[in-house]
């Protein structure tokens, strides 16, 4: 089955999605000197549509689950971890040793830790959720910047009144 491709502009670099029929396979974030413009200007394919809709309506605030078919490309045992990660609720987080301890073997942290380095859909499988077991920001493919910044959108502090 031949996959299509498209290039969506997020505030925070280049969406790459690929997918068919039968699912999205990866939604990849690219800096955008790495991305030729007349990409972005492309119609987008039918079966990546509705991943583009919901895209926008995360980064607008409006969306805070994603509802779409995905078909990722992995072992068992990453899809098992990934899997895992669509359990963390929209704002917010988990550390690497709560997700083993979830997927039954608290000693597979690093290999836990991997397959989340691993996983092929940014954002929609919500890898960015799991941080450290200090509270730290560790580990993200897309620079911790990024996911510094998704966490920030889903959770946003809020300024209290003093009045």
């Amino acid at each position: 089955m031949k996959t299509a491709t498209t290039f969506y502009k997020t505030p925070i670099g280049i969406a790459k999605i690929v997918g068919d029929k039968n699912g999205i396979q990866q939604v990849a974030v690219l800096d955008e000197n790495e991305v030729d413009n007349s990409l972005l200007k492309q119609s987008v394919p039918n079966c990546l549509q509705e991943c583009v809709i919901q895209l926008e309506e995360y980064f607008s605030g409006k969306r805070t689950q994603f509802n779409l078919t995905v078909n990722p490309k992995g072992t068992a045992f990453q899809l098992k971890v990934w899997k895992s990660l669509l359990t963390i609720k929209f704002g917010e987080t988990c550390t690497y040793l709560a997700q083993s301890k979830k997927l039954g073997n608290p000693k597979a942290i690093r290999a836990v830790a991997s397959a989340n380095g691993k996983n092929p859909l940014w954002i929609i499988i919500p890898c960015h959720r799991i941080i450290g077991s200090d509270g730290s920001l560790t580990g993200y493919a897309g620079g911790i910047w990024r996911k510094k910044w998704l966490l920030e959108l889903e959770n946003p502090v809020k300024q209290q009144s003093l009045f």
